[in-house]
């Protein structure tokens, strides 16, 4: 055994044990990848469209649609990363994996935009000037930008919240706070990333915006390689999708079984040697259930009663996640149909010329600004009230996020209306690009609720083993609403160019002025308020986990430890509060020696 003091000092994150570990010292090193990764992402989520437009000769509806798809694609892929972190490999090394990934797309993405052999001739008239091996270079870089990209947001948020303890009441509210400087970090490196670098790819040349973009990339992933030794981390556990698998296996295989009058007769396991998180009973669909009966001549069902607890905690967030994904549609909007109405406006301020693609700045400053001020003067003010520790829930949180993204949708309507106006006035004196303001402005501040209102509300609700992908289900949330949108611009277009005079669609061709977007942005308002109100009743029926009153006893005992008539009647004594709360202090603390043991050992 090696003495701590033959240890040499170089070492010196030896010697932490893992409690002294994680924290916001840890998560200082996420920060920074967060904010240096979303200096290039955020970067081109926004300038892409005027790269198809203006390189790659697609017209409006195709490179909206193309950027929409390619950002679907990248959230959808979160899932990949957060299986693969929850089930083979941990969080850490998951992040640093889909980064090389991404680094990889970002350099070829650089290379074409590079060389003028690897651009299209213009074609004119058609949806795409792309072809052939100009063709599959473009979209294998942008293939791998989105598995990178997507795999690295499925870990790396799961990887920083395992740096808080939820059962240590301090940790608990830096948990909270973790997620608001998070956000802080995403919008301060995206604010870098849509002023300096956009300007950079629009007004240089686009290969010195996409180089830009990798080589903050690769610094920030260096600086989280460098805080390993500061990290807990977690080792991954069973297949998430195996176990929801074998609930509904169970489910179905005793779907003639009666269902116990009492839970109590339900199985669990009391093994004080498993680390598994358990979950008390709930009443909520209880044909679940029938896993966790024990069959007569069994010593054990077929699942616990914590496992159909996580499958009944999967499907309660279901609603939540398909009431969201209209905001992220309106999102969608923002990021293509709002840049290509920037770029013939007033691009002016003073002497000053703004780039189109740097209008989301103004957001984001909304949001460098407010989420401070949520953190330092809402959230402790709401704390006397509420008694929560996050200041309000992650539910409440996400519906303000949903009503501010309606009213942003209205106001991009009348917004479009006046410019339209204008350009038909005097198209050589066209209204200042800063009328923007008030759309982006917005939807900042409801992103700037939704967002991390997701983000805490799926990790804090998740199963413990998969922490990972359920936090991904906040990109998935993302990726659908991008990939709504590109549906609703082909069926809104089909369907208006049968049923109006012009016999076009709202927002069909190359040509703003000829088109009715304003329309378009109403609809979305419309179905916003619509969406808020479904998203009303799931909220209101939802029920958190941490708030469970437990009405039933937490089951710490074997099938096999109660008596056998158990497996047969509904009739089982139930243990008193005060001897599961000790039974549970023994196991938390068994688990606490064990871990400074082995920290120690190491």
């Amino acid at each position: 055994m090696v003495s701590r003091e033959s240890i040499p000092s170089f070492c010196f994150s030896c010697r932490l044990t893992n409690k002294q570990k994680g924290g916001f010292r840890a998560s200082m090193f996420i920060f920074a990848l967060t904010a240096l990764e979303n200096m290039g992402f955020v970067a081109n989520m926004i300038s892409l469209v005027l790269y198809f437009l203006g390189v790659m000769y697609f017209d409006i509806p195709t490179a909206s649609n193309t950027l929409t798809n390619f950002m679907g694609a990248t959230f959808l892929l979160s899932l990949v990363g957060g299986f693969i972190s929850d089930t083979f490999l941990n969080r850490f090394h998951t992040v640093l994996l889909f980064g090389a990934i991404e680094i990889l797309g970002l350099a070829l993405v650089t290379i074409q935009a590079r060389y003028k052999s690897l651009h299209p001739e213009y074609c004119g008239g058609k949806p795409s000037c792309v072809e052939g091996r100009i063709a599959v270079m473009l979209y294998a870089s942008l293939t791998l930008l989105a598995l990178g990209s997507g795999g690295v947001r499925g870990a790396l948020v799961a990887l920083g919240a395992d740096q808080f303890d939820k059962k240590d009441p301090k940790e608990a509210k830096d948990l909270a706070t973790f997620f608001n400087w998070l956000t802080l970090s995403t919008v301060m490196g995206a604010a870098v990333g849509v002023t300096g670098i956009a300007w950079v790819s629009t007004k240089k040349a686009w290969y010195w915006g996409f180089f830009t973009s990798t080589v903050a990339a690769f610094v920030g992933f260096v600086v989280l390689a460098f805080g390993k030794p500061f990290f807990r981390l977690h080792a991954p556990g069973d297949s998430p999708i195996l176990r929801v698998a074998k609930v509904i296996e169970g489910a179905i295989k005793n779907r003639k079984l009666p269902l116990p009058d009492k839970p109590e007769v339900l199985y669990e396991n009391n093994d004080k040697e498993s680390t598994e998180e358990k979950i008390g009973h709930t009443n909520q669909f209880r044909f679940l259930d029938k896993a966790a009966i024990v069959t007569q001549g069994s010593e054990a069902a077929i699942c616990t009663v914590t496992q159909v607890e996580e499958v009944k905690i999967l499907t309660r967030m279901l609603p939540i996640l398909g009431s969201t994904i209209i905001m992220n549609t309106c999102l969608a909007q923002l990021q293509t149909f709002s840049v290509q109405q920037g770029s013939i406006m007033d691009l002016h301020l003073g002497s000053l010329k703004v780039p189109a693609a740097s209008i989301p700045v103004i957001p984001l400053v909304f949001m460098c600004i407010l989420l401070p001020a949520y953190e330092f003067l809402f959230v402790p003010f709401a704390r006397k009230i509420t008694h929560h520790p996050s200041g309000i829930t992650q539910l409440q949180r996400v519906g303000v996020g949903l009503v501010l993204s309606a009213i942003s949708m209205a106001v991009a309507g009348i917004v479009e209306v006046k410019r339209r106006d204008q350009d038909k006035k005097d198209i050589g004196n066209p209204i200042s690009l800063f009328w923007l303001s008030f759309q982006y402005g917005i939807f900042g501040i409801a992103d700037m609720f939704s967002l991390v209102g997701l983000l805490e509300f799926f990790y804090k609700e998740a199963p413990a083993y998969m922490r990972s992908l359920s936090t991904s289900f906040t990109f998935l949330s993302l990726s659908f609403g991008y990939f709504l949108s590109s549906v609703f611009v082909d069926l809104i277009n089909a369907i208006t160019k049968r049923v109006a005079p012009s016999k076009k669609g709202w927002v069909e061709g190359s040509k703003l002025n000829e088109n009715n977007l304003n329309l378009f942005y109403w609809f979305l308002a419309i179905l916003s308020c619509l969406n808020f109100i479904n998203y009303l009743y799931w909220a209101s029926w939802y029920k958190y986990k941490a708030e469970e009153d437990h009405p039933e006893p937490n089951y710490y005992y074997k099938a096999t430890d109660a008596p056998s008539s158990l497996a047969n009647t509904s009739e089982a004594p139930a243990p008193t509060p005060s001897s599961q709360n000790q039974n549970q202090n023994d196991i938390d603390g068994e688990k606490a020696t064990e871990e400074n043991k082995a920290a120690d050992e190491t």
